[in-house]
């Protein structure tokens, strides 16, 4: 999960260093077009089926839409608001996850860990700032990005186990072509990519299906109220790259709320562990 994150960032970059040129809806198109290639390769070499039966059940019904809601906003938010900012309000994702695994997976979450929970969201507030003179209202699609990933990752754990993680990247992917192309007349049509833009799609490509693979492989073999935590490892790495590539100033309203999610995620994490480890214990 640490490794993924640290791979979105750098996916992140690179998406945002290529909207200074190309409209959002065709960056999705490329990306999609881009990790479906490279998702079907896989696919292909494993022996695997395109297309399974399994791709109408309910939870990948789910996920793709959830998919499109996470990718499509995130992306507007990061191109449209700072990196540090936007990746700061998707910490929140976790602790979204969290509350989904306790309502639908049934997974316990005592009322320590709800009260972080609760503590992050202010958190999340203070990064928002709404009703104060810094509020941006495009901030608020990194918060409707937010949700759309966490029920990403939720569809992804009640996945059929039939479906590979590679089936499932070559879904997620593809369902952005589509998107892009209903969103290209509305953020301004298509535009011939140059050589940088191109290298910047590229490198968003790149790292995008390697955080991808990294982040589906996670939920599906991790206890989603441990894994997920380790998620808050994005935030360290936007903000450095927010600072030196993209000479962004994090204001101290944006920096102490980040750290309120974060140190909600690592408490979150702490408390997870102590009951994994009580009830091994127990049951030895």
């Amino acid at each position: 999960m640490a490794f993924a994150m640290a791979t979105f960032a750098l996916e992140d970059m690179f998406v945002k260093a290529a909207s200074s040129t190309l409209p959002v809806g065709e960056i999705l198109i490329l990306f999609g077009f881009g990790g479906t290639i490279f998702f079907i390769v896989l696919t292909l070499k494993r022996n695997e089926r395109i297309l399974h039966p399994k791709i109408l059940s309910r939870p990948i019904l789910v996920r793709v839409i959830c998919e499109v809601i996470g990718r499509l906003c995130f992306t507007l938010a990061i191109t449209l608001t700072p990196l540090s900012s936007a990746s700061a309000i998707l910490q929140a994702t976790p602790l979204v996850v969290v509350m989904g695994a306790a309502i639908f997976f049934k997974e316990y979450v005592g009322w320590r860990r709800w009260l972080a929970i609760l503590i992050g969201f202010i958190g999340v507030l203070m990064i928002l700032r709404p009703g104060m003179e810094g509020f941006d209202a495009a901030s608020l699609f990194a918060v409707l990005g937010t949700l759309g990933f966490a029920g990403r990752d939720l569809a992804t754990r009640a996945a059929s186990s039939e479906l590979s993680n590679m089936q499932l990247g070559i879904y997620g992917f593809f369902i952005l072509i589509p998107t892009g192309l209903i969103m290209v007349p509305f953020t301004g049509g298509f535009v011939w990519p140059d050589a940088e833009s191109s290298l910047m799609i590229l490198g968003a490509i790149a790292f995008g299906v390697i955080a991808y693979y990294s982040l589906t492989v996670a939920m599906r073999t991790g206890e989603v109220s441990v894994v997920t935590p380790f998620r808050y490892s994005r935030l360290v790495f936007a903000l450095i790259i927010g600072i030196i590539v993209f000479s962004e100033q994090p204001d101290s309203l944006t920096l102490s709320g980040s750290l309120i999610i974060v140190f909600s995620g690592i408490y979150s994490l702490l408390r997870s562990r102590n009951r994994t480890i009580k009830q091994k214990l127990k049951y030895n």
